[in-house]
């Protein structure tokens, strides 16, 4: 199969699982809605169910997803889609049921997808590969990519022995999501950027990945990761990459992928003295969490670039859960100019202009700038200038529906690659390896105190309608 031959099946690995449910139906109901599904859906599970207990568990998936949306003859069609193979992943025989029923849907371009523990990747992949199943086909892979760097390594090899890199997709939603690839867009399609873009005039970079609830339930699976392995290796690397890149030579998914692996090698290991990590109160209570767990539910980091656009420029990450709002959001700090001429009688201190991109469900930029206040005195005051992507573009896929796209026309310009992810953990590694003390915070807050001394001024920007 070639890059860009359209595969003709989908095989979906833990078909009765939570993310099947939560988010992959749902998803493959709107692409059959909007015509862009058109292959069989063929679901592996160790599951009591048959082909039409699959169709009705995916019907009370896309019910609870799309609520009153929902069209009964729209289903009707993606139904006749689907069917199971039910069976243990370490019975060969579940296999070779696999490859008769996809000889059966005359397919011979399958993609896998592997939406299962990681820790089932390699049985899965060597199975495949025992029966004959990778020729020809494309493995989608879900987060986490490993659990550090040498296993990282280890997962690429298993899965190298069977298909090809330009066969892997390493699925990470957040490389979906609109907001977060408007990062690029916005950047680069947009020149007044440019001349500021660099370390003459930027101070500082912050980004916020906030969560008011907890692990919700999912204490056992989360108290083997935790926050660094989460959601900082993985989503806000990628963030930081978009915002520090220089421009894809070309638009193709390589010259892409090469300019954020310039960024990661850019980037040194981070120092363990500048990372803080906390957990919120009550969360060795979490069902599933082990007792007396030193698991972290926030991680404050403070990363460098040493490039020759970004030397000198910190780029400060914060992730947690149990904060005081949820909100993602990447703020860009610009130096004050040189002569602070407004500042009225009592030299009060000019807020410094912002540009924030928030990259949550509010979607949008907005940059903050000094006005002259109404008055006598010429004196300042912060103004915000901002644009609702929602309001101004519309409706907008959901990350799944356009990565399952992607995955079946064998684009790869939103997946991870071999080296992007091994540079990420590259760069964690020695926050793993020497994790340090994790201090308790209060829900609803911020996250511990202990964080603020990784910025000079003590200061976090907070995400716009966050307390």
């Amino acid at each position: 199969m070639t890059a860009t031959t359209r595969a003709d099946a989908l095989v979906l690995f833990g078909a009765t699982g939570d993310l099947a449910k939560k988010k992959l139906f749902p998803a493959l109901y709107h692409m059959d809605v909007s015509g862009h599904l058109g292959v069989p859906v063929i679901g592996v599970a160790k599951s009591d169910l048959d082909d039409d207990g699959l169709r009705a568990y995916a019907r009370s998936a896309v019910i609870a997803a799309c609520g009153g949306d929902f069209n009964e003859e729209d289903f009707g069609r993606l139904a006749a889609r689907l069917s199971l193979v039910a069976g243990d992943y370490s019975d060969r025989g579940t296999f070779e049921r696999l490859a008769t029923k996809l000889t059966e849907a005359s397919a011979t371009h399958p993609v896998y997808y592997l939406a299962i523990p990681p820790s089932l990747f390699p049985t899965v992949v060597e199975s495949l590969a025992a029966v004959h199943l990778c020729r020809g086909a494309r493995v989608v892979i879900e987060k986490p990519f490993g659990h550090d760097l040498t296993s990282a390594q280890k997962l690429n090899s298993v899965l190298h022995k069977a298909f090809p890199e330009r066969a892997i997709f390493r699925i990470d939603h957040y490389l979906g999501k609109e907001p977060v690839e408007d990062l690029l867009v916005f950047r680069f399609a947009n020149s007044f950027l440019e001349p500021i873009w660099n370390r003459r005039y930027v101070s500082n970079v912050e980004i916020t990945m906030a969560e008011e609830f907890g692990v919700e339930g999912r204490g056992a699976f989360y108290d083997g990761v935790g926050a660094m392995r989460d959601v900082v290796q993985n989503h806000l690397l990628q963030v930081v990459a978009l915002l520090a890149m220089e421009p894809p030579v070309r638009d193709d998914a390589d010259s892409l992928r090469d300019e954020k692996v310039k960024v990661f090698k850019a980037m040194a290991p981070v120092d363990p003295k500048m990372v803080v990590r906390g957990q919120y109160d009550g969360y060795q209570a979490e069902p599933g969490v082990a007792p007396g767990s030193t698991t972290e539910t926030f991680a404050a980091l403070r990363f460098s670039i040493e490039s020759w656009r970004w030397a000198g420029v910190p780029f400060y990450v914060r992730a947690g859960k149990a904060l005081t709002t949820t909100a993602l959001e990447a703020t860009v700090e610009l130096h004050p100019p040189p002569k602070m001429l407004f500042l009225g009688d009592k030299g009060a201190n000019s807020d410094p202009n912002l540009l924030r991109f928030r990259l949550g469900v509010n979607d949008g930029v907005s940059l903050w700038v000094q006005a002259k206040s109404p008055g006598r005195e010429d004196v300042t005051h912060p103004v915000e200038l901002s644009v609702d992507f929602a309001s101004a573009l519309g409706h907008r896929q959901e990350a799944y529906e356009r990565l399952l796209d992607d995955a079946l026309d064998g684009d790869p310009r939103r997946f991870a690659r071999e080296d992007m992810v091994e540079e990420a953990w590259r760069i964690v590694q020695p926050a793993l390896d020497d994790s340090g003390p994790v201090y308790p915070y209060e829900r609803g807050s911020w996250g511990p105190p202990e964080a603020d001394r990784l910025i000079p001024t003590g200061r976090w920007f907070a995400p716009e309608g966050a307390g």
